[in-house]
């Protein structure tokens, strides 16, 4: 994805952060729609009722926002609480 520049930059080194900047949204954008992708597909093996689906979905998306969070792309908190609620959600498809 390559963003268009509104104000471009003057110094060399304002220059060059702004480069690092636009990489590094790309990188980020990506890992964060793999989360939520992740995630959606958890909510939706709960939803259909499904739960070895939905227990393979929670296993992969604990990875993926564990992965997310080391790489602070989201808040290690937000991980957190997020894997919280969707492994109490599998939970109650159990009992």
């Amino acid at each position: 994805i390559k963003l268009p520049q509104l104000n471009m930059a003057n110094s060399k080194q304002s220059i060059k952060r702004a480069k690092q900047n636009d990489a590094r949204y790309v990188l980020k954008h990506a890992q964060r729609s793999k989360a939520r992708t992740a995630v959606k597909a958890v909510k939706y093996a709960v939803s259909a009722k499904d739960a070895d689906t939905a227990k393979t979905a929670l296993a992969h998306a604990e990875k993926v926002l564990d992965s997310t969070a080391s790489k602070k792309v989201i808040h290690k908190n937000k991980a957190a609480r997020l894997k919280s609620r969707l492994n109490k959600a599998v939970k109650a498809l159990n009992s």
